[in-house]
């Protein structure tokens, strides 16, 4: 378990003081206008207390139009700033790096937003945004302007956090949400210079990473998350913009979610070796690597390690217990307690009824009321 516990330097100058990365997992649980609500505050500062090198927040909006959940946190307006000041202080007290992950759902947002986090209906709702029309979603194409207003939210709301007092950010471009939806050609369509060629569609994360480092200060970390399967995503493409990013190393960490840290990649034409070989074997220099799926166990997370990432990223083990990294600093054969989990226990580990009834939804977490 040393690997676990050592130190990790980041290129922006700060060192996390052990290999374990908070998940970025939506919550639900701030107000319906973005502000932090004491439920998603406790949430947070108990796992920053519980021994997290890094704590991140959910996904924040970093515009109104881009909001996809309901009681997402937001970084999208000035109004956020004194809960967001709120949240930088108390994951930074216990000594964790504090991030908040920036997010635009693009044709996955709730329809339409008012201006006080209301979903607008009938004739005067917008569409979605999206890189191009997508009826699955009913989503529009953005417009040249619309795509550079995005860019620019993206920037503006790292540079919120900043004044906010956070360590840094990450750019969420995983899961299908808007800086995905460029990366991909089974959605991007466009015909502009974003759009085409993969280094086309990787151009508005490119131009998102080029304006937060213009805009922070030196010191504020960066990192981006992608995912290498699944919502049109080509594998080799996302190793190609990987290989990219940590080359250029104007990020700190690349984040990759995985599904499984361990498994083979789906696509038949890439099976043979181990899905996370494609990015473990490239040229990393100063840019730190990490990944999450399936790391529940003191031994998976210590295995992912072995396997050449430099860091692990806990999620399910985090909701069943806010001090994971303790627990596998007390016990090298560390396993979380069994699902399905009662109610009572997640709210002992931090989560709101809210949050609570989320969990619900995942198959097999929470035990039936008796």
């Amino acid at each position: 378990m040393t690997s676990l516990f050592s130190p990790l330097a980041l290129k922006s100058g700060a060192t996390l003081k052990n290999r374990f990365m908070l998940a970025p997992l939506t919550n639900l649980q701030s107000h319906a206008d973005g502000v932090l609500s004491d439920e998603e505050f406790r949430w947070l500062t108990m796992r920053a207390e519980g021994g997290f090198g890094l704590t991140m927040t959910c996904a924040a909006s970093v515009q109104e139009e881009g909001v996809g959940f309901p009681g997402q946190l937001g970084c999208h307006d000035d109004k956020h700033l004194p809960g967001l000041a709120r949240l930088a202080a108390g994951i930074m007290a216990h000594g964790s790096h504090a991030v908040i992950q920036l997010h635009n759902s693009g044709m996955r947002a709730l329809k339409a937003h008012g201006s006080h986090g209301g979903v607008q209906t009938g004739s005067d709702a917008r569409a979605p945004m999206c890189p191009s029309d997508n009826e699955e979603f009913a989503a529009k194409a953005m417009s040249l302007d619309e795509v550079k207003r995005a860019r620019d939210c993206f920037i503006a709301a790292a540079r919120r956090a900043e004044k906010a007092g956070f360590d840094g950010a990450e750019l969420h471009g995983a899961h299908g949400y808007l800086i995905c939806q460029f990366l991909s050609a089974e959605i991007n369509k466009r015909e502009d210079e974003f759009g085409g060629s993969p280094e086309n569609r990787a151009r508005f994360l490119l131009e998102c990473i080029d304006g937060v480092r213009a805009a922070a200060k030196p010191g504020f970390s960066l990192g981006v998350r992608l995912s290498p399967e699944r919502f049109g995503i080509n594998l080799l493409e996302i190793r190609d913009l990987a290989q990219r990013l940590m080359r250029e190393a104007k990020i700190d960490y690349l984040d990759l979610s995985l599904w499984d840290v361990f498994k083979e990649p789906q696509d038949e034409a890439h099976k043979g070796k181990p899905l996370a070989q494609y990015f473990t074997e490239l040229e990393r220099g100063a840019v730190r690597l990490g990944a999450a799926g399936k790391l529940t166990t003191a031994a998976a997370a210590a295995r992912c390690l072995e396997i050449g990432f430099d860091f692990a990223i806990i999620g399910r083990g985090a909701i069943l217990h806010h001090d994971f990294p303790e627990r596998v600093r007390a016990a090298a054969n560390f396993t979380p307690i069994a699902l399905p989990v009662s109610a009572n226990h997640l709210r002992a580990e931090g989560l709101s009824e809210t949050f609570v009834n989320y969990m619900r939804t995942w198959k097999g977490f929470v035990a039936e009321a008796a």
